[in-house]
């Protein structure tokens, strides 16, 4: 602005002064020395941590901070660069930290370096900033817990015991890979197959209870749980006891057929009382076929009134669809589609036999059309001994109730060819002196269960599906096999991480 007004301006100069030790010009500061003769006179890491020893675990991965607390941290993580900061307790040592960083070491050396930057006040108010190194020491120490597990597998401190009171296991089959995506058992010792279930063993109680939580969010359980004394320290007044989880799981099923009892019929606005379970998670959806009322019923509700199904879905029969006409349009009921329509079926066991057939009501109009296969409950000639059934007098009982589509005569096309995806499993310790009747009854129900994650995109959503590398796909097999068959798109697949040792490989491209 003077500039502008045409005045004279004396420009300012910087001065210097000599260094009180090597005499070099420099920029006047506090201490009337240069950075080098400082450095030299003042080492503002004395004093500081350079060697820090860390006690890690190698079974579950983790370091002790004194005195009992375990850190799970992976190698150049934030949560290790905290960690390894922390041991160094700068504060109480004066200086501020500037940077931290860490540097390259191997995997395998069991040694952690970090490069640190601080700054201080030293002479005469003058701010020295200083770059050091620190390593770390990792020693292999076990932690308690792994040390009790490796003295005995079998000790355990608390016990889940998951069950279901069914003719199949196609709830846990679905309930593995649910656990599997949430990683909610990686805290197990051990997990045993059950006739009826599975038990899952903890080192912990506080880890047996957060997995009672994590299956009460994904099925309608009641639990209760008991603990039993192992041994008493009267001088110290400390006890140890073993816990043990019961969870029941409802035993009603998707796709079974429910005859609701008449108090919870009239509690739900006198639904059914014929109603088909679409769908299990923390509730039960439940839909009337013949009408398309809905309702969701929570865990509180079905154990405060429980009942059993009428049919499940190892007793549903084939029938083959000869016509349909829509009665409604199609709607949306909890996600899924649905839409009324009057058929006429008949069933596949009674072809060349009679001409037995049913003119019915279905919610599958959106998906049947004439010349399909279809899977539905027989009560024409079922023989059911329910009591909640005979409760309703004058009821009028329809013959079929159709469930779903069947795709069993394309599927006989690919049998025995291997699937493009693939699942992971548990590592359960499985009893081998099983009948073989009981292990042929596994795998069907297993193949069921594989057969109904292809037809149902909504059952698939929460479990992860792996490529298969071993599937190869022809042209051949594509033309021959049916376009109407479900499959899984390759978008939805995922791939599996393998680690292996491409050192080799790296060395074969550079040369």
């Amino acid at each position: 602005m003077a500039e502008e007004a045409g005045m004279f301006m004396v420009p300012q100069t910087i001065g210097s002064v000599l260094c009180c030790k090597c005499g070099i010009s420099m920029q006047p500061n506090a201490a009337n020395m240069c950075v080098k003769c400082l450095r030299s006179e003042v080492d503002i890491t004395e004093g500081l941590k350079k060697h820090v020893i860390l006690l890690h675990c190698l079974e579950c991965d983790t370091y002790l901070d004194p005195p009992s607390t375990r850190i799970r941290a992976q190698l150049e993580s934030r949560e290790l660069l905290a960690f390894c900061l922390k041991k160094l307790k700068l504060k109480s040592t004066g200086v501020n930290l500037v940077n931290a960083e860490f540097i390259w070491t191997e995997p395998h050396s069991k040694r952690i370096k970090l490069r640190v930057r601080v700054q201080k006040e030293v002479l005469h108010g003058a701010i020295l900033e200083q770059t050091y190194v620190v390593e770390y020491v990792q020693q292999d120490q076990m932690c308690d817990a792994c040390t009790r597990v490796q003295a005995n597998p079998d000790q355990w401190v608390a016990a889940v015991q998951l069950r279901q009171h069914v003719a199949h296991r196609r709830t846990f089959f679905y309930l593995e890979q649910l656990i599997l995506k949430h990683d909610a058992a990686a805290r197990a010792i051990r997990i045993t197959q059950m006739d009826h279930g599975i038990d899952f063993f903890f080192a912990n109680r506080s880890h047996g209870v957060k997995f009672v939580e994590f299956v009460g969010k994904v099925a309608p359980v009641r639990s209760r749980n008991d603990k039993q004394l192992v041994s008493h320290d009267t001088k110290s007044n400390s006890y140890n006891y073993k816990h043990t989880f019961s969870v029941e799981i409802s035993p009603i099923c998707r796709e079974d057929l429910v005859c609701l009892p008449p108090r919870a019929a009239i509690s739900l606005g006198n639904l059914g009382p014929l109603v088909i379970c679409t769908k299990v998670t923390n509730s039960i959806a439940l839909l009337d076929p013949l009408t398309l009322r809905h309702c969701f019923l929570d865990a509180d509700q079905f154990w405060r009134t429980p009942f059993k199904s009428l049919l499940t879905s190892r007793q549903l029969v084939e029938y083959i669809v000869f016509d349909v006409d829509f009665v409604s349009p199609e709607v949306s009921i909890g996600g899924s589609r649905y839409a009324l329509a009057d058929a006429t079926v008949a069933r596949m066991s009674d072809f060349g036999k009679n001409d037995t057939m049913f003119n019915i009501k279905t919610h599958l109009g959106h998906i049947l059309k004439p010349g399909d296969y279809a899977l539905g409950y027989d009560l024409h000639g079922a023989n059911s001994n329910d009591m909640e059934l005979d409760k309703y007098k004058n009821l009028v009982i329809p013959e079929v109730i159709l469930v779903k589509k069947s795709y069993e005569e394309k599927r006989q096309r690919k049998r025995g060819k291997p699937r493009s995806w693939k699942l992971k499993s548990l590592n359960m310790e499985v009893d081998d002196t099983r009948a073989r009747g009981d292990q042929e009854k596994m795998n069907s129900e297993y193949e069921q269960f594989l057969r109904d994650l292809e037809e149902n995109p909504e059952l698939r959503f929460n479990v992860s599906l792996y490529r298969n590398k071993e599937y190869q796909p022809s042209d051949m097999a594509s033309m021959t096999d049916g376009e109407d068959i479900p499959s899984i798109p390759l978008e939805e697949l995922l791939a599996d991480l393998e680690i292996k040792d491409t050192e080799g490989e790296e060395e074969d491209m550079g040369e």
